[in-house]
């Protein structure tokens, strides 16, 4: 019975010092990420920097492809040369199937839920209807030598074993073959496939994951074998690429790397327009629209081979098509020419050959000043229909024309938008080469910021998606059901666009405006982006660098933005408007009558002045006292001589304070979102004027739910605003304002248009146009 009552005793100390544990853990803002983040090493340190053992791993690929036009198939072999320089021996290699996830059994299509609610688009039922297989068939996987290795398909993901251990040091060289059946992207979805244009009989092809490529291995992840389920995108070891492209004779081609045999491929013409472009102040047409309409009249029975080769890259993407128009324009970024290029058909026009190619060269320009001088010898932008997809290089991007040739606004702008991105990705990640596998935000986000930036350097007011603190605001405000934290797995996300893109860019905005300034956001970017040139960074490197260049403690912000679902909303919840009380007796009677007089009269009183009804006290006049005569606000020479005497114990600078005159505003500000976030505060005086304070997030560092704060000023305040330019992603701002202020909205009467009449603000001028035209000939008949 004793041991009994000894371990209860012993068991409920435990309980009862577990519970004191926990209800005193560190809940703090201002939380050091310590839990959060890797303890730095030898290979990263604790600055973001790489570590002086850091490795990584490189495979070299050579690959021979023939695409077949009549079939819509891809086939190839290829040669990898695998780099163990990781300290690790390895038994087994894992390479990427990508193009599994068009495989009939692909999990993509076991993991999709549908439901029918009344009606379904016929979109969403053909799918429930597909049955394409496009998933990869290899047909052999051998070592240097062509003997058989053994090899284990995992669905997007396939094991190599090694006849022998890789020790560290060491290389090791394989072959594989392999073909697939290529998508109609346009029907199917996904990032790579073709377009089919059925009035010529034409395919125009957009082709990445069209190999199967070597997994990252490394002292983080170990292998990134995750499966590709379609969101999380790709993680890819650096290497240098000889690829030979098989196509018919009459296809134009761009792709990753250095063309090695223009002689071969280019007519005279082309490569002396090339040559050209070079050195030209705008794009030079090397196929021009003339030339791509004659092609697409006939098809060519014969091949030919371009042959690309690439160094330093992380993958490889090729464009084909006997449709392409193609231009060029050489941009001069640091000591170094680099050609920035489009390809695209004719439906493209007259958007493409207008903007496509000055949007590429103004989006290397900018990432460049921010970042690190482009590296790679040239960057294509490719016209695909509803998509955007990167690769080091080239990308593929959409923005058609009405057929008629007009496009509205957001066409226009879409299409610019889509080009600055993809040709950003070659910055994020195809050289700072994060995890896109396990982390979206890495090169969507800081990508999307670096876009934003862009955007706003073609014109004054470009009208960006995203970037501006305000545009985010009904994501932050949704519900939390739907929404999860920055650092969350792509697969796992409600809303990929506005988490791995919108939020990020957004968060890194208000850094650069709000939080650290233009001139320290902007060093310790440019830091981390040469830090990581053609590494593996993590998010633990991204925020430690951010913060090891700038000096400004960062971990609140990280840990409110990316690892909570917290958002703002800060209230001015109350202003007291204080003047000092001087103690001079003259002044202050004047202050107290005022305050007495501005006091509002009762109902009563009102109708008893309007009636004058006769008081007992007027008629006995033994009633009255001293208090019937009493002037409160008298002042007598007692108040005289104890306001000679408190003046006279003042110092020179208290005194000053007495005779200032100054307004004294205390404001009482509370966070209702959770997310704290500095304080921007604009007054405005009754002479007009105004002025702004800006109050880091550290003066919530003791209490993050409610603060006060007390303003001196000479003049009078009229109104007091919070976030007065929008710059916190406030979810609120009608409770941003002292006097309250309303916000008046509008609503519009309308009737239903019909389907089909809506029409572009081209299209529309071009029919006002021949409007005045037609009523010009009737004036004149008349």
């Amino acid at each position: 019975m004793k041991q009994r009552l000894v371990y209860l005793a012993v068991l409920s100390l435990l309980l009862s010092t577990t519970t004191f544990a926990q209800e005193n853990t560190n809940k703090s803002k201002f939380k050091q990420l310590g839990q959060e983040l890797p303890t730095p090493n030898v290979y990263r340190t604790a600055s973001g920097a790489p570590g002086h053992e850091y490795w990584q791993q490189q495979a070299d690929y050579d690959i021979k492809i023939e695409l077949d036009d009549e079939q819509q198939r891809i086939s190839g072999e290829e040669t990898i040369t695998y780099y163990n320089n990781s300290p690790d021996d390895l038994n087994y290699l894992w390479l990427q199937l990508d193009q599994n996830i068009r495989a009939k059994d692909s999990d993509t299509k076991k993991i999709t839920t549908n439901s029918v609610a009344d009606k379904m688009s016929f979109r969403d039922l053909k799918k429930l209807h597909n049955n394409f297989d496009g998933g990869f068939k290899l047909e052999a996987v051998k070592d240097k030598a062509g003997k058989k290795l053994a090899y284990t398909v995992n669905k997007t993901m396939m094991r190599v074993d090694l006849p022998q251990t890789l020790k560290a040091g060491e290389k090791y060289v394989f072959k594989i073959k392999w073909w697939y059946h290529i998508q109609n992207r346009l029907k199917l979805g996904g990032r790579s496939g073709y377009e089919y244009f059925p009035d010529e009989d034409n395919y125009m092809y957009t082709i990445g994951q069209f190999f199967p490529r070597m997994a990252v291995y490394n002292e983080v992840e170990g292998w990134q074998h995750k499966q590709f389920l379609g969101r999380s995108e790709f993680a890819l070891a650096f290497g240098d690429y000889k690829v030979a492209f098989t196509a018919p004779a009459d296809h134009m081609v761009g792709a990753t790397g250095t063309l090695q045999n223009p002689n071969e491929v280019l007519s005279a013409e082309q490569r002396s327009r090339l040559q050209k472009a070079k050195s030209a102040d705008a794009p030079v047409m090397i196929v021009t629209e003339e030339e791509a309409r004659e092609a697409e009249k006939n098809k060519s029975d014969r091949k030919k081979t371009w042959v690309f080769k690439a160094e330093n890259v992380r993958d490889f993407a090729i464009a084909s098509s006997r449709k392409f128009l193609w231009d060029a324009q050489g941009v001069k970024i640091g000591n170094k020419t680099v050609m920035a290029m489009s390809y695209y058909p004719k439906e493209g026009n007259p958007l493409w050959e207008k903007y496509s190619t000055k949007a590429v060269a103004h989006t290397l320009r900018s990432y460049s000043k921010y970042t690190f001088d482009y590296p790679y010898p040239k960057a294509i932008s490719v016209h695909a229909a509803n998509m955007g997809m990167e690769y080091p290089m080239i990308c593929f991007n959409y923005g058609r024309p009405e057929a008629d040739g007009t496009y509205n606004e957001r066409t226009k702008y879409g299409m610019i938008s889509v080009i600055i991105h993809e040709i950003g990705h070659n910055f994020f990640p195809m050289i700072v080469n994060s995890d896109e596998r396990q982390w979206a935000w890495m090169d969507e986000g800081i990508n999307s910021f670096l876009q934003f930036l862009t955007e706003q350097e073609w014109q004054a007011n470009y009208p960006s998606r995203r970037g501006h603190a305000y545009k985010i605001t009904d994501y932050m405000k949704g519900e939390k059901k739907n929404i999860v934290p920055i650092m969350t797995n792509p697969e796992s996300i409600h809303q990929l666009g506005n988490n791995a893109y919108g939020k990020p860019a957004t968060a890194l905005n208000i850094l650069r405006e709000t939080v650290m300034g233009r001139e320290l956001f902007d060093y310790a970017l440019k830091e981390y982006s040469t830090r990581w040139m053609f590494k593996h960074p993590s998010p633990a490197d991204f925020f430690r660098t951010m913060e090891d260049a700038s000096g400004v403690d960062l971990d609140w912000f990280w840990r409110g933005w990316f690892y909570t679902t917290d958002h703002v909303d800060i209230s001015l919840d109350k202003v007291n408007w204080f003047q000092l009380n001087s103690k001079d007796p003259d002044k202050n009677k004047v202050f107290t009558q005022q305050q007495a007089a501005s006091k509002p009269a009762y109902i009563s009183d009102i109708r008893n002045e309007k009636s004058q009804p006769e008081r007992l006290v007027d008629k006995d006049e033994s009633l009255k006292d001293f208090y019937n005569t009493y002037d409160p606000f008298a002042v007598s020479i007692l108040d005289e001589i104890e306001y000679t005497k408190f003046i006279s114990r003042l110092g020179e600078a208290e005194l000053d304070i007495i005779e200032g005159n100054h307004n004294y505003y205390e404001i009482t500000f509370k966070n209702n979102g959770g997310l704290i976030m500095p304080l921007v505060v604009e007054f405005e005086y009754v002479d007009g004027s105004k002025e702004v304070h800006r109050i880091p997030a550290e003066i919530w560092k003791y209490n993050d739910k409610i603060v006060r704060k007390i303003f001196v000023s000479e003049k009078e305040m009229v109104n007091i605003s919070l976030d007065p330019f929008l710059e916190t992603a406030d979810v609120d701002v009608s409770n941003n304002y002292w006097p309250p202020r309303q916000t008046p909205s509008r609503f519009q009467v309308y009737k239903r248009r019909k389907w089909g009449s809506s029409e572009n603000p081209m299209q529309r001028a071009k029919r006002a146009e021949e409007q005045l035209k037609k009523q010009k000939a009737l004036d004149n008949g008349k």
